[in-house]
Protein backbone atom coordinates (compact mmCIF):
# COMPACT_ATOMS: atom_id res chain seq x y z
CA UNK A 1 0.00 0.00 0.00
CA UNK A 2 1.36 3.43 -0.80
CA UNK A 3 1.11 5.99 1.66
CA UNK A 4 1.85 9.88 1.67
CA UNK A 5 1.94 11.46 5.01
CA UNK A 6 0.47 14.57 5.75
CA UNK A 7 2.54 17.28 7.17
CA UNK A 8 1.88 16.72 11.00
CA UNK A 9 2.06 13.32 10.38
CA UNK A 10 5.40 13.02 9.21
CA UNK A 11 6.21 15.28 12.21
CA UNK A 12 4.49 13.42 14.99
CA UNK A 13 6.07 9.92 13.65
CA UNK A 14 9.67 11.41 14.45
CA UNK A 15 8.90 13.36 17.68
CA UNK A 16 6.14 12.29 19.37
CA UNK A 17 4.63 8.82 17.80
CA UNK A 18 2.08 8.55 20.88
CA UNK A 19 -0.29 11.35 18.86
CA UNK A 20 -0.76 8.72 16.04
CA UNK A 21 -3.66 6.08 16.33
CA UNK A 22 -2.48 2.34 16.61
CA UNK A 23 -3.97 1.71 13.17
CA UNK A 24 -1.50 4.52 11.58
CA UNK A 25 1.72 2.92 13.69
CA UNK A 26 1.15 0.12 12.29
CA UNK A 27 0.40 0.91 8.98
CA UNK A 28 3.36 3.05 8.63
CA UNK A 29 5.77 0.61 10.59
CA UNK A 30 4.76 -2.53 8.49
CA UNK A 31 7.46 -2.40 5.82
CA UNK A 32 4.69 -3.81 3.13
CA UNK A 33 3.79 -0.45 3.10
CA UNK A 34 5.86 2.40 1.22
CA UNK A 35 5.68 5.70 2.49
CA UNK A 36 6.00 8.90 0.80
CA UNK A 37 6.64 12.92 1.82
CA UNK A 38 5.92 15.30 -0.41
CA UNK A 39 8.56 18.48 -0.70
CA UNK A 40 5.37 20.58 0.47
CA UNK A 41 5.51 18.98 3.84
CA UNK A 42 9.39 20.01 4.58
CA UNK A 43 8.35 23.47 3.32
CA UNK A 44 5.55 23.36 6.23
CA UNK A 45 8.26 22.09 8.51
CA UNK A 46 10.79 24.66 7.89
CA UNK A 47 7.79 27.48 8.16
CA UNK A 48 6.78 25.95 11.38
CA UNK A 49 10.35 26.11 12.79
CA UNK A 50 11.21 29.31 11.23
CA UNK A 51 8.05 30.75 13.02
CA UNK A 52 8.86 29.01 16.46
CA UNK A 53 5.63 26.89 16.53
CA UNK A 54 8.59 23.57 16.32
CA UNK A 55 11.50 23.58 18.33
CA UNK A 56 14.54 21.14 16.85
CA UNK A 57 17.40 20.37 18.63
CA UNK A 58 20.80 21.65 17.10
CA UNK A 59 20.85 23.06 13.05
CA UNK A 60 17.54 22.43 11.50
CA UNK A 61 19.51 21.15 8.12
CA UNK A 62 20.97 19.09 9.72
CA UNK A 63 17.99 17.58 11.96
CA UNK A 64 16.56 17.56 8.83
CA UNK A 65 19.04 15.72 7.17
CA UNK A 66 18.61 12.90 9.64
CA UNK A 67 15.15 13.13 9.69
CA UNK A 68 14.41 12.23 6.40
CA UNK A 69 18.04 9.92 6.47
CA UNK A 70 16.06 7.45 9.37
CA UNK A 71 12.65 7.62 8.16
CA UNK A 72 12.21 5.37 5.11
CA UNK A 73 10.23 7.74 3.18
CA UNK A 74 10.31 8.45 -0.86
CA UNK A 75 10.72 11.66 -2.26
CA UNK A 76 6.83 12.58 -4.08
CA UNK A 77 7.51 15.03 -6.76
CA UNK A 78 5.69 18.19 -7.33
CA UNK A 79 5.12 18.68 -10.98
CA UNK A 80 2.58 20.39 -13.22
CA UNK A 81 0.32 17.40 -13.40
CA UNK A 82 0.23 18.28 -9.41
CA UNK A 83 -0.41 21.85 -9.62
CA UNK A 84 -3.12 20.71 -12.28
CA UNK A 85 -4.69 18.44 -9.89
CA UNK A 86 -4.84 20.56 -7.03
CA UNK A 87 -7.45 22.69 -8.93
CA UNK A 88 -9.77 19.98 -9.64
CA UNK A 89 -10.16 19.01 -5.97
CA UNK A 90 -13.60 18.91 -4.25
CA UNK A 91 -12.04 20.53 -1.26
CA UNK A 92 -13.80 23.53 0.76
CA UNK A 93 -10.89 25.03 1.13
CA UNK A 94 -8.06 26.40 -0.47
CA UNK A 95 -5.18 25.94 1.87
CA UNK A 96 -1.95 25.33 -1.07
CA UNK A 97 -0.18 23.45 1.06
CA UNK A 98 -3.00 21.11 1.93
CA UNK A 99 -3.98 21.44 -1.91
CA UNK A 100 -0.79 20.13 -3.09
CA UNK A 101 -0.46 17.31 -0.77
CA UNK A 102 -4.05 15.99 -1.88
CA UNK A 103 -3.35 16.23 -5.40
CA UNK A 104 -0.10 14.31 -4.96
CA UNK A 105 -1.99 11.40 -3.43
CA UNK A 106 -4.44 11.64 -5.65
CA UNK A 107 -1.76 11.27 -8.50
CA UNK A 108 0.19 8.29 -6.86
CA UNK A 109 -2.75 6.57 -6.06
CA UNK A 110 -2.04 7.14 -2.43
CA UNK A 111 -3.75 6.96 0.73
CA UNK A 112 -3.44 9.59 2.53
CA UNK A 113 -2.21 9.64 6.46
CA UNK A 114 -4.01 12.65 8.04
CA UNK A 115 -5.47 13.70 11.38
CA UNK A 116 -7.17 16.99 9.02
CA UNK A 117 -10.71 16.37 9.40
CA UNK A 118 -11.27 18.61 5.92
CA UNK A 119 -9.11 15.76 3.95
CA UNK A 120 -10.82 13.49 6.06
CA UNK A 121 -14.29 14.08 4.83
CA UNK A 122 -12.96 14.80 1.35
CA UNK A 123 -15.13 12.61 -0.87
CA UNK A 124 -12.48 12.33 -3.87
CA UNK A 125 -9.64 10.94 -1.38
CA UNK A 126 -8.48 7.62 -0.42
CA UNK A 127 -7.76 8.17 3.54
CA UNK A 128 -6.06 6.94 6.45
CA UNK A 129 -7.39 9.25 9.36
CA UNK A 130 -5.63 9.44 12.56
CA UNK A 131 -8.24 9.02 15.36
Amino acid sequence: MKLLLDTHIWIWSLTNPDRLAFDVRSKLSDPKNELWLSAISVFEFLVLVRKGRLRVTGDVDQWLARALGCAPVREAPITYAVALESQRLGLDHWDPADRFIAATARLLEATLVTGDQRLIEADDLKVLANR
